[in-house]
This record gives C-alpha cells, sequence and structure tokens, in this order.
C-alpha cells in the first residue's frame, strides 16, 4: 500500500520509496526508509499536506509525495 492510504494514528512500516534524485534524497535526510516505522499523525483543514512521526520527529509529506512511499501496515500478513 502506499502511505497516503494511511488513517490518522495508523502505523506501517516503510518498504520502499519510488522517489529519484532530490526528492529521495530529501526524504532520506528527514529519516523515511526502508525498515523505518511510520505513523499518520494528522491532515491539515483542507486534507493536505499530512503530518507524519518518524523517528521521533514530525514531518509534513503532501499527498504525491506520499504515494511515493510504499508501506506495510501488517493487515495483509
Amino acid at each position: 500500500m502506499k502511505l497516503d492510504e494511511l488513517r490518522r494514528t495508523e502505523r506501517a512500516v516503510v518498504t520502499g520509496l519510488d522517489a529519484q534524485g532530490a526528492e529521495r534524497r530529501r526524504l532520506m535526510d528527514l529519516g523515511v526508509m526502508p525498515g523505518v516505522e511510520i505513523v499518520a499523525e494528522g491532515t491539515s483543514p483542507l486534507g493536505d499536506p499530512t503530518a507524519y512521526l518518524v523517528r521521533g520527529s514530525v514531518i509534513a509529506l503532501r499527498r504525491c509525495q506520499a504515494r511515493g512511499i510504499d508501506v506495510d501496515d501488517g493487515a495483509h500478513r
């Protein structure tokens, strides 16, 4: 599943990044990389961007950025 499908307070583990170049580097600098747990914290009033808890820090990602992050929420194991 993609990160933008995660609902508020749901947890998942990052399994891959579809981003390339500078965008990929930025995500990795923010701590978003395979094997890391990520939690959807909340959305802005208009629904974009969404706040995510990653390695103890809250980051905001737009929906188009979150679509490029593959996650496993454990529901299909």
